[in-house]
């Protein structure tokens, strides 16, 4: 379960998606090249995912401000959750520590939830494919 706020200022929850398939990613950070990348591969399949049954929801830590411009540049259809207090990245385990160009950090694992019409978490892909993010998830509930 989860609950925030997204690029619009409007209060989402994952109750309220029950009877579609929800794909919930969480991704490191706003207009990167990765993010960007895996963001607009399910922008370019939207409505094929829409008609399929499924809602896209990205997750990250940034704020509702940067997730609005993110969403403005790439017309991205779909909510973007401001988990700036970590809650939901701490609830689903992906905030934690990463290793880029030989350091180490804490941040946000890039993951993708894929949850059923009832709201039972059915696969996780710990390691999705940023440009190919759309066939993964179909291939994973096939």
């Amino acid at each position: 379960m989860f609950e925030g706020v997204d690029q619009n200022g409007k209060r989402i929850s994952l109750k309220e998606f029950r009877g579609k398939k929800v794909i919930l990613y969480f991704y490191p950070k706003d207009d990167t090249p990765g993010c960007t990348a895996q963001a607009c591969n399910l922008r370019d399949n939207y409505e094929q995912l829409i008609k399929l049954g499924y809602q896209v929801i990205g997750v990250s830590t940034d704020s509702v401000q940067s997730h609005k411009k993110f969403e403005d540049k790439y017309e991205l259809p779909f909510p973007l959750i401001a988990d700036e207090d970590k809650k939901i990245v701490e609830d689903y385990k992906v905030w934690g520590e990463k290793k880029f160009m030989g350091k180490t950090y804490i941040g946000t694992n890039r993951t993708t939830f894929l949850i059923d019409e009832n709201g039972v978490l059915r696969k996780i892909i710990t390691k999705p494919d940023t440009k190919n993010q759309t066939q993964q998830v179909l291939d994973a509930w096939a």
